[in-house]
């Protein structure tokens, strides 16, 4: 028989997966559609292969985007109310598995959670952030759903029963859908959580413009590579032609849409290639990669009344850069 030292811990078990065999996506077809589209445009979810995920971890530690930096501290002052506000008993169903650094924060926070259900299209990205945080909360049922969050999800029952069902979706991901799509979002979210549920959004507000700007264009020029690192994608899994030193990264915020709008802007008339396609790209013309919302709270309050929610905690950091909202069914 093996005796184990007293302070041994155990390699907790795999977790139990849900697989609701998430519609993979069709690169191919979404940047052929997106490059025939009157403005041009390319899907921002294709960002993250690893080199886009590595030069993404990089961005947060620039000293011009302080969102990450902020809604940490902001969770870090605030967490007593949070866990005031949600009560004991909590299952938390996280739509995205993140770092894992605000997840870790809100259950060590939070009393007593039975249950953390993290919902990512990833299956492997899953699995392994699932398995880090069993580590660090052997306490905490871990029931991992692998599926699209942005369409109703259903939450696998805990061992012990929950009192609520509280969804955390933090770093202002929000705000990179448009408005159609954000209230469709909160109405998903809205029936996944149940009548007794509650919601933790992370919001990135309205704050100087010069500020919101520079976020987006570091003086280190990380953003920019990132950015133009989709190009670099495209060509070695599509086959296209891109000469990245022929496009530049622009990033402006639009007063009238309330939003940082990111695109990459062709240096001079050139023709691209992609998977036996040819698009013309006029000088000066954008290629639209990505949008960031900024909320006052009357615009993120009616975009919640619609998808028949409304805000009951409102936490902000200081001068109001970043915002914590709770949200409950109407």
């Amino acid at each position: 028989m093996t005796l184990l030292h007293p302070h041994t811990r155990l390699a907790p078990s795999p977790p139990a997966l849900l697989d609701l065999h998430p519609t993979p996506d069709d690169m191919r077809a979404d940047v052929i559609a997106g490059l025939s589209a009157t403005p041009k445009t390319l899907p921002s979810k294709y960002f993250y292969d690893a080199r886009g995920s590595q030069l993404f971890e990089e961005i947060t530690r620039q000293p011009e985007y302080d969102l990450t930096r902020t809604e940490i501290a902001l969770m870090q002052q605030s967490m007593r109310e949070i866990r005031l506000a949600v009560g004991p008993d909590a299952h938390v169903v996280e739509l995205g598995s993140g770092s894992g650094r605000k997840t870790q924060l809100l259950l060590g926070g939070l009393a007593s959670p039975v249950a953390y259900t993290p919902v990512e299209i990833s299956r492997e990205m899953l699995l392994d952030a699932t398995q880090r945080l069993a580590y660090a909360f052997p306490d905490v049922q871990m029931l991992p759903v692998c599926a699209d969050f942005t369409r109703p999800v259903p939450v696998p029952p805990s061992l012990i029963p929950a009192a609520s069902t509280l969804l955390f979706f933090p770093g202002s991901t929000l705000g990179n859908f448009d408005a159609r799509q954000s209230v469709d979002l909160l109405s998903a979210m809205r029936e996944t959580m149940g009548d007794g549920g509650l919601a933790l959004v992370g919001i990135d507000l309205v704050k100087d413009v010069a500020d919101m700007e520079a976020a987006y264009n570091d003086a280190a020029g990380i953003t920019a590579a990132f950015t133009l690192n989709l190009l670099a994608r495209l060509n070695r899994e599509l086959g296209a032609d891109f000469d990245r030193r022929r496009f530049s990264h622009v990033a402006r915020f639009s007063p009238e849409r309330s939003r940082i709008e990111t695109s990459i802007v062709s240096r001079g008339l050139q023709v691209v290639r992609v998977a036996g396609h040819a698009f013309v790209l006029e000088d000066g013309e954008p290629i639209h990669v990505e949008i960031s919302h900024k909320y006052t709270d009357a615009h993120f309050d009616a975009l919640a009344a619609q998808a028949g929610l409304r805000v009951s905690h409102r936490w902000n950091a200081p001068a109001d850069r970043f915002g914590l909202r709770l949200l409950e069914p109407a």
